[in-house]
This record gives structure tokens, C-alpha cells and sequence, in this order.
């Protein structure tokens, strides 16, 4: 039974009810992946034809309802099938780990996000724009997207403070330096694609500026040259963390341009920020966006209305980076 491979137009032959990632690696087709258990999203691909075991799934056809993507790891091959796997020369294998860390500090950036950094064990390998579970207690553990790089010595983490959170209520109430973290990862497939070099647009909502840090320092760290827009919203002017950052930014990467968008000013808007939604100044400030990449990181409601807009401006799915932050067990 052969499973064809797009875009490298090549078949390799396989089994019946194979693991479809067990079978890229054995024939070096490459594959980037990561947590091998379905949770990090990072060997997503696409069924083009034929049918396939979505892992608990019933079986899975291509033009049927729901996502044509599925995850290699928790997929078995079944018949014939074509598979488009996502650019094969932007492949990243992280193994997945666990590691110890301490609090280094917790510092108030806003009046409710706090920074907190963390110093780990051991170094901890992942790309720009990924995630790791922090677990602070055997009841306490969350997903949070990393702000630097992994060679930066300490790992940086934005977290908002949700009303009635049981987590963001224990890393403000309770959690203090010196304390131990466990940091599970890396997790996810928005991380930044260094081999690209056109423009790319890059939308924080409120903590997702955290990813979308690390996307464009890491853009800075490889001496990429890419055009980079930066669209930061947030709900009100007090809301509004990191000019600094993205300052020192702008100073070192030459072709980053900044956009602060607040959603409520009351006639309180910072001199340069703009007022309303960040996709009504995307929307504004762009025609067609085709051959540009864009990684969008923040609300469910804010990344989904960004993806709608960017594909109607031209760029295709394949190429939007999207990281949601939901606020389910905080």
C-alpha cells in the first residue's frame, strides 16, 4: 500500500493500519514533530485523498465535514492516501521533556499581567513562538507561551490574572521566588519559519505578545532581513506592556514596524497608538497580503477574525501561524 507525499511528489510504501508519523521517519521523509502523543499540534498535516484513522476517531475522509488536517502521531494509515505535510525544509524536532526550573522573579508589568522568569535545570530546546505546560503543583498547571529564546539562560512567561483563576490566582497569591516549576515541552506548531523571506505580519492580542516576542527576536537572532508588521491590541490603555521591548526591538531589527491598537480608549490613547480593532488597522493598512506569512497569538475570537481576514487578503492557510489562548483551567 503506498501513501504519495506532497509537495515532494514521492510514494513510499507502507503497511496497513501503520502509524502514519512511525512511517515519514522510517522512509526520511521529512517531518517536523515533537510531544509523539497528539498534544503539541506540531506534526500536523493534510489528507488530500483517501482515508485514514484519525487516532480515536472513526475513519477519516478528505471533503467530508470538519478539518482536513490531522496529526500524524495519533494517525493510521488504512488504504491509498495522498498526504501534504507542511513545509519540508522548515522541519523542527524538539523531543518533548520535562524539566525542573525556579522562580527567578515575578514582576507586575500591567495591573493584571504579570512577567514571570524562570531559571531551568537544564537548557531547554525549542523554536520561536512555542509553548510548555508550567506545572507549580500537582493541582496547578497551565500552558504558557515562551517570550525569549532558548539560549537565553531563563525562560520568560507573560500570564494574565483571571478573576476566580485557580491557577493565575496561585502564581499571584502564592507562588514566590525561589519556588520550583515543572516545564513541560516545547508545544506548537506556530513557531517562526526561518527559511521564509517575504513579509510577515505578526498579531499580539493582549499576552500573545509573549509568542510574537520570541517570533521576532528570533528573527533577529538568525539575522533574517524579512519586513515584519507587528499589530499589538489591546482592550484599553491600561492594558498596553512591553513598549520597551518593542522599542529595543525596533532599534536593532531595521525593517520591524510597530502598531498599537487599544479597542476602548475614553479619550486616553497614547500619542502613535491607534484606536478600534487591530484587524479593522490591519484591514486599513493592506491590500493583498499573498506570499506573506502570518502569526496571530492571543483570544480565540481576535486569532479567528485575523485568520478570516488575512485569507481574504491572500495568504493561504498552510501559511497562518495561529496560537489561541484559552482560558479554560486557569
Amino acid at each position: 500500500m503506498e501513501i504519495h507525499i506532497r509537495p515532494l511528489n514521492r510514494s513510499i510504501s507502507v503497511q496497513s493500519g501503520a502509524n502514519l508519523l512511525e512511517a515519514l521517519r522510517d522512509h526520511q521523509v521529512p517531518m517536523s514533530y515533537s510531544c509523539m502523543a497528539g498534544r503539541c499540534g506540531t506534526c500536523r498535516c493534510k489528507v488530500v485523498e483517501g482515508t485514514v484513522l484519525a487516532g480515536s476517531a472513526d475513519s477519516f475522509q478528505p471533503g467530508g465535514s470538519g478539518d482536513p488536517y490531522v496529526l500524524a502521531c495519533q494517525t493510521f494509515v488504512t488504504e491509498p492516501c495522498t498526504i501534504e505535510i507542511p513545509e519540508p525544509d522548515e522541519i523542527v524536532v524538539h523531543p518533548a521533556r520535562a524539566i525542573k526550573a525556579s522562580v527567578v522573579a515575578i514582576e507586575d508589568v500591567t495591573h493584571d499581567i504579570k512577567r514571570l522568569r524562570l531559571k531551568p535545570a537544564k537548557p531547554l530546546e525549542f523554536s520561536p513562538g512555542q509553548y510548555a505546560h508550567l506545572q507549580f503543583s500537582p493541582e496547578h498547571i497551565r500552558p504558557y507561551s515562551m517570550a525569549g529564546l532558548c539560549g537565553d539562560g531563563e525562560m520568560e512567561f507573560h500570564v494574565r490574572l483571571v478573576p476566580q483563576g485557580r491557577v493565575t490566582g496561585f502564581i499571584a497569591s502564592t507562588l514566590k521566588v525561589g519556588d520550583a516549576v515543572r516545564v513541560s515541552g516545547p508545544l506548537g506548531s506556530a513557531y517562526l519559519r526561518r527559511k521564509h523571506a517575504g513579509p510577515m505580519l505578526c498579531v499580539a492580542g493582549g499576552t500573545g505578545l509573549a509568542p510574537i516576542l520570541s517570533i521576532v527576536r528570533g528573527a533577529l537572532a538568525e539575522g533574517m532581513g524579512n519586513p515584519i508588521h507587528l499589530y499589538f491590541g489591546v482592550r484599553s490603555p491600561r492594558d498596553v506592556y512591553g513598549l520597551e521591548w518593542l522599542q529595543d526591538l525596533k532599534r536593532d531589527y531595521v525593517d520591524l514596524h510597530v502598531h498599537v491598537v487599544v479597542a476602548s480608549s475614553n479619550g486616553q490613547v497614547q500619542k502613535g497608538h491607534r484606536t478600534g480593532l487591530v484587524t479593522e488597522a490591519i484591514d486599513a493598512d493592506w491590500g493583498a497580503l499573498k506570499d506573506w506569512r502570518a502569526y496571530l497569538c492571543g483570544a480565540p475570537p481576535m486569532v479567528e477574525a485575523a485568520s478570516l481576514l488575512v485569507k481574504r487578503k491572500g495568504i493561504a492557510a498552510e501559511q497562518i501561524y495561529a496560537d489561541a489562548f484559552y482560558s479554560s483551567g486557569t
